[in-house]
């Protein structure tokens, strides 16, 4: 059995006020869900101590694929972990479109990420024209094997997988649980070994009203939820659902 995970993205959102109050709000009583708070770079530390005595992880939105040196902006996988964070998104498609990052970049973070012990959770997902063109699973696949190459089954088992579908971020459009759920067997299945210890996300204008029904579905095991994340309320309430 698998435990459901949900996990927030707060994206460049949120403020030193804005932390305080929403871990304030957050009640997580009745979730048996992992969760998973992703906030901005400078807000890492502060979520740290908010998390510290409760059943709640830290996660980062990105890192770089080199350890150490001179790459000013960046951040590396060990000052995470110095940080007590323990998942980070990797090829997230914000990352991937506005930011040019490659399948091969994003295998590369993913590789850092577990060379230094953080748990990556890898975004996969096709764009609208690649769905209607239906070309959807061929996008995925290919994002996959960028990173099917580069490790083994037991490395695949220490990380989690969420499908976004591209179209479906921020648009208040959501694939239905049977789209979704086909998109989840999919990558299941193009996990070979690992798949059944794999768990896979969902990520894509996640609503209180609609995780239950996405739930439901046999492969689908937990969300990356972006904007309904930064309601304390509304991120509970699909954290709850989670466990159900």
């Amino acid at each position: 059995m698998r435990t459901p995970l949900v996990a927030a993205n707060w994206k460049m959102n949120g403020s030193r006020e804005f932390a305080e109050g929403f871990f304030t709000a957050l009640d997580l009583e009745d979730s048996g869900a992992e969760v998973v708070i992703c906030p901005p770079f400078p807000y890492l530390s502060l979520v740290a101590d908010r998390v510290a005595n409760r059943a709640i992880a830290l996660g980062a939105q990105n890192l770089s694929h080199e350890a150490a040196g001179a790459y000013t902006g960046e951040v590396s996988a060990a000052m995470l972990r110095d940080v007590e964070t323990r998942y980070v998104i990797v090829g997230h498609s914000e990352r991937r479109s506005l930011y040019g990052e490659s399948s091969e970049l994003v295998a590369s973070k993913f590789v850092a990420a577990q060379e230094s012990g953080l748990v990556p959770i890898l975004c996969v997902g096709e764009t609208l024209q690649e769905r209607e063109e239906g070309w959807a699973l061929d996008a995925i696949a290919a994002q996959l094997q960028a990173v099917l190459d580069r490790v083994v089954a037991d490395d695949l088992k220490r990380a989690v997988v969420a499908y976004e579908p591209v179209w479906a971020i921020g648009t208040g459009r959501t694939a239905t649980p049977e789209q979704a759920q086909e998109v989840h067997g999919f990558i299941r299945e193009r996990l070979g070994s690992a798949g059944d210890a794999v768990r896979i996300l969902y990520g894509g204008s996640v609503k209180s009203g609609n995780a239950t029904a996405l739930f439901s579905q046999a492969d689908i095991d937990g969300a990356l939820v972006g904007g309904a994340s930064l309601d304390a309320e509304e991120f509970g309430k699909i954290c709850r659902a989670a466990a159900q």
